[in-house]
């Protein structure tokens, strides 16, 4: 038992934990550690992939299940295993077929449990997975690729940095707009349709999200106060969900929730030094 063990914290990754040139505050590293010594409950809530995670899971200090594909997996450390996950209803490489003949423009990739497959040969995304430090590969056509938890579109990679997947001209925009207009089309019936990022559109079971992993979690563990925080708009159904929700104040959806300080300042540390005591105050 501690002052904080009534709490569980969970924060999204990029721009929220971290700077947005992916470094991580030493500043919310040591909170994190200050907050779970005192009795608190802490986890990353991200829609990264399991291989995504291989860039902070032996660096940011947890004891929580890891809430992961943005709310369709959680992953136990301790365990080395997944501990829930949310499929999605569609036959995977039927679903692959149509993405290629419908965005023959756009890289399309599924996020496996063990790695991110892409199924035409992109020396550019090859670039980027290897810069995340992400296991990926060209699947073979029928290949076993583990659950169907997630995919993703991407436009055209300036970079290989995910600062640069923020980064768009208007005519990128409306490309990206359109297809994420054409995706919730084809597949809103069945599953949840959302930007990631400016370049991004990720897609997931229906009903799935970072508040339903965020309330499942928080009833396994029996905490009484959820406090979330994130900075985009696939945060937003968290955010809105908890019992108190902050955002970095460089955060995208920043206008809507109760600001800390910008993410490269330690947005996270913010939250445990300032806001939680505020909230057992009250």
């Amino acid at each position: 038992m501690g002052i904080y063990s009534d709490i569980l914290l969970t924060v999204d990754y990029d721009r929220t934990l971290t700077a947005p040139d992916s470094s991580i505050p030493k500043r919310n590293l040591e909170a994190i550690e200050y907050f779970m010594k005192n009795g608190g409950a802490f986890t990353v809530n991200t829609g990264r992939s399991l291989p995504m995670t291989k860039v902070f899971k032996d660096i940011v200090p947890v004891n929580a299940p890891l809430l992961l594909y943005n709310g369709s997996a959680a992953y136990d450390k301790a365990a080395g295993k997944l501990s829930f996950m949310h499929a999605i209803d569609l036959d995977l490489w039927k679903t692959v077929r149509e993405l290629l003949d419908t965005f023959p423009d756009m890289t399309v990739e599924v996020q496996g449990v063990d790695a991110h497959y892409n199924f035409i040969p992109n020396p550019k995304w090859d670039d980027f997975s290897e810069k995340q430090d992400c296991a990926h590969a060209t699947a073979r056509w029928g290949q076993d690729l583990g659950p169907f938890l997630k995919f993703s579109l991407y436009g055209t990679f300036h970079t290989n940095t995910v600062a640069g997947l923020y980064e768009a001209t208007p005519e990128e925009v409306q490309q990206m707009d359109e297809v994420e207009a054409l995706l919730r089309e084809k597949y809103g019936q069945t599953c949840e349709v959302f930007r990631a990022a400016t370049r991004i559109i990720d897609v997931h079971a229906r009903g799935v999200s970072k508040a339903r992993s965020a309330r499942q979690l928080q009833e396994t563990l029996g905490r009484r106060i959820l406090v979330c925080v994130g900075d985009g708009e696939n945060d937003v159904p968290m955010l809105e969900n908890a019992d108190h929700a902050f955002c970095p104040a460089d955060a995208i959806v920043a206008g809507r929730f109760e600001n800390v300080c910008p993410c490269a300042e330690g947005a996270v540390a913010d939250v445990i030094y300032k806001k939680i005591p505020e909230i057992l105050k009250k």
